[in-house]
């Protein structure tokens, strides 16, 4: 996934609110970005870091700036929420991830039951249900999910299980927007209750594959698979 436009560099000033940051630009100037991660963002927050911002072009925004990524030590990790979601997109499409090959249909944002799944994919044989998850908390080597309580992921997980037992095949996908982790794992002492429902999940059949993405200022690539516990 290639960034449309350039990207402009600054050091963090702070974020608050959840969905603001400061960031002071390479010219001395210092404005303010939207940060689109309602999430603790635990390890990947320090102060006058590197960071990059996407300008944006639309007159209803009072943020002209939105907070792509931050450089925590020597790594780019990648913050925007948004993100993962196209790079999985295209990345199914493209028939980029081994396990998710083969679909002739692609579609995004699609209804099932009282859910709405990130990515839903079909051929002649199956259809697919993906729910995409972005994920930047890092502990040793551990890439954990999530970084803050989400009665919303749990839910996705139920649904999941529901798709499952309508015959059709349900996958989570977590998209580890940092190169400094080795193996997945659910955050259990941050949400017990989203660990439980991902082990009951994948208990049920739901498949859980996390793709581990580089981060640069020109664009995000997949890389590999990586190995998970539970």
């Amino acid at each position: 996934m290639f960034f449309v436009e350039k990207l402009i560099h600054g050091r963090l000033i702070k974020r608050y609110k959840r969905f603001l940051a400061d960031v002071q630009l390479d010219d001395g100037k210092i404005v303010t970005a939207h940060c689109t991660n309602s999430g603790s963002m635990k390890s990947c927050l320090e102060n006058d870091a590197e960071v990059y911002l996407s300008p944006v072009n639309d007159s209803k925004r009072k943020t002209k700036f939105t907070w792509e990524m931050i450089k925590i030590n020597n790594n780019w990790i990648g913050i925007n929420t948004g993100n993962p979601n196209k790079l999985a997109f295209e990345a199914v499409l493209n028939n980029q991830i081994e396990k998710l090959k083969g679909y002739s249909e692609v579609k995004r944002e699609v209804k099932f039951g009282d859910s709405r799944f990130d990515i839903m994919a079909k051929n002649e044989t199956e259809i697919c249900f993906i729910e995409v998850k972005n994920v930047t908390l890092k502990v040793g080597d551990y890439a954990l999910f999530p970084d803050a309580i989400t009665s919303r992921g749990k839910k996705h997980l139920e649904t999941l299980i529901k798709v499952k037992e309508n015959g059709m095949r349900a996958v989570m996908l977590y998209i580890i927007q940092r190169t400094d982790v080795s193996i997945f794992a659910p955050a259990n002492e941050i949400d017990p209750e989203y660990a439980k429902t991902l082990k009951k999940a994948y208990n049920n059949g739901i498949e859980i594959i996390p793709m581990q993405a580089k981060v640069t200022p020109e664009k995000i690539d997949l890389v590999k698979e990586l190995p998970f516990e539970i």
